[in-house]
């Protein structure tokens, strides 16, 4: 009887063994938290996998990653964070929790004659005194005399009035534009900063109705761990003059400037030293900066000297530091133009942290920002960590992204950013055009790509980028009504000139970009 009843409990343990794998769920995986407001609804547009179901394919996937590396530890992403450079400034300015709330004082002589140089010369870059009110929870921070000016390429405008006018108090006639605050132009202290941040540009939403591109963008490159990406927040502004009742002018994106102190903020694990050569890269008077001709012109390259001119390559530190700069960058494009497919390979990955790159630009690609490097030879910025001519690693800082997420245009060889091949991004950035040649560098760009999209990780599908978008547009939409009377609503449209006005983000069906880019990004070859 004893040995029956072994045999019979040693049978039922072998079944429970073998059964065991197929029977237990797996535990529900952790979800970002998106801020979803309660009543919405956001339509999946396909039936999601059900997490006890084993992709077959999934091992073969891992094997890729690890042999090219996605920049993830065991698929782990970190992302980026205020907490990340443990600086009191960052974290306090750009803390999303909190709208915090800006005012500009200024004499009318100093406003008319901001509004004067506009006139004479609409690209100046000229500070004007001011003094700053900061407003954040319970806290109020008052700088005396600082500085602001206007900011801005094509979206540059007079803030008030028509050409000639003087500033009316009675009935003033305000208009949305950029500004560039330094709260230490003119006093060089620690009384000039809040909380040590010396500098912050704010921006309108230009052509943006659903008052988000820009901030959206920043904000996926940070949560997948780009550490070269600015911080930026929502604030409300106001402009004061004299003593009349402040003008409101709304909602603003509060973007971290990028400077020699953002780079101080990122030295350790990061770009490791800041002694180095930071460059500011548009089209601008020199044509596309391609990368693709290091001849010596001076529209091409040249020193920031604060006189309103857009250079091609803009190196932003000394003018005594200029020529040994200009060298450096020069000597880097002869190299990316010159060197073989072999010699390229194996320099690039000296001089670069390519897989980092990648990453980088895989966002780029996934939020459609056409205006680019790759495309158009334009809107981004390098840093070279040393001095030295040959001896570096230079990296590639996103720049500039309110024309996105579905603001569209026919450019370079685009015609739609949503449905653009994301391999054949453009053919006026030699450096991506060059990496795109090495299968192990092109797979780690797509695989980071997929890995954009891929809804387990919360980054740009749908799903997870509705709900975000959604809980910062209920945020602000109480204080978009504002005394410019222009941009008074949020709505779901991308920019008036685009050439594809059926996108959408917020409305999810087939015109939802996210979801058109998503299955672009899904069926690349």
């Amino acid at each position: 009887m004893k040995h029956r009843i072994i045999l019979f409990l040693f049978a039922v343990l072998t079944v429970i063994a073998a059964c065991t794998p197929d029977c237990i769920l797996p535990e529900e995986p952790e979800t970002e938290d998106t801020e979803q407001n309660d009543s919405t609804e956001v339509e999946t547009g396909k039936e999601e996998e059900k997490p006890d179901q084993e992709d077959p394919n999934k091992e073969e996937e891992e094997d890729k990653k690890e042999d090219t590396g996605d920049g993830t530890d065991e698929g782990i992403i970190t992302p980026f964070t205020t907490a990340s450079l443990g600086h009191e400034g960052i974290s306090y300015i750009w803390d999303e929790s909190v709208i915090p709330e800006i005012t500009i004082h200024m004499t009318s002589d100093e406003w008319n004659a901001l509004l004067k140089r506009y006139d004479k010369f609409s690209h100046n870059v000229d500070y004007f005194h001011a003094d700053f009110t900061y407003r954040k929870d319970t806290e109020t921070i008052f700088i005396e005399d600082g500085g602001v000016r206007l900011r801005g390429n094509t979206s540059r405008r007079r803030p008030e009035g028509n050409g000639g006018e003087v500033h009316d108090s009675t009935h003033p006639d305000w208009h949305h534009c950029h500004f560039g605050i330094n709260f230490r132009k003119f006093h060089k202290d620690d009384a000039h900063t809040i909380h040590g941040i010396r500098k912050v540009n704010l921006k309108w939403f230009k052509d943006d109705p659903c008052h988000v591109r820009e901030l959206y963008c920043y904000d996926l490159f940070r949560r997948y761990g780009i550490w070269t990406s600015a911080f930026s927040t929502y604030c409300r502004l106001w402009l004061q003059i004299d003593d009349e009742r402040p003008a409101y002018y709304g909602v603003y994106n509060m973007i971290e400037p990028i400077d020699d102190e953002f780079v101080e903020k990122r030295t350790a694990g990061m770009f490791e030293n800041d002694g180095g050569f930071l460059w500011k890269c548009v089209y601008g008077e020199g044509g596309m900066a391609d990368l693709r001709s290091a001849n010596d012109n001076s529209q091409r390259f040249n020193w920031d000297q604060d006189n309103g001119v857009n250079y091609s390559y803009e190196f932003k530190g000394k003018e005594k530091n200029f020529a040994a700069a200009k060298e450096q960058l020069r000597d880097f494009i002869m190299k990316l133009t010159g060197k073989g497919e072999e010699s390229f390979y194996n320099w690039i990955k000296e001089v670069c942290d390519v897989e980092f790159l990648l990453k980088t630009y895989a966002v780029n690609v996934a939020v459609g920002m056409w205006d680019d490097m790759w495309n158009n030879g334009n809107n981004y910025y390098l840093y070279f960590n040393t001095t030295d001519k040959y001896d570096y690693k230079v990296f590639f800082l996103p720049y500039d992204y309110d024309n996105t997420l579905g603001t569209s245009s026919s450019c370079g060889i685009q015609s739609d950013a949503g449905r653009q091949d994301p391999c054949n991004w453009g053919d006026s950035g030699l450096l991506m055009e060059r990496l795109m040649k090495f299968d192990d560098f092109k797979q780690i760009y797509k695989n980071a790509l997929l890995e954009l999209v891929d809804p387990a990780n919360g980054l740009f599908n749908m799903n997870a980028s509705v709900p975000r978008i959604q809980a910062w547009q209920n945020r602000i939409r109480p204080y978009i009504s504002n005394d410019t009377e222009e941009d008074m609503s949020i709505y779901d449209a991308p920019a008036y000139w685009g050439n594809h006005s059926e996108y959408r983000l917020t409305s999810t069906g087939s015109d939802n970009f996210f979801r058109v880019k998503t299955e672009t990004i899904n069926n690349m070859q």
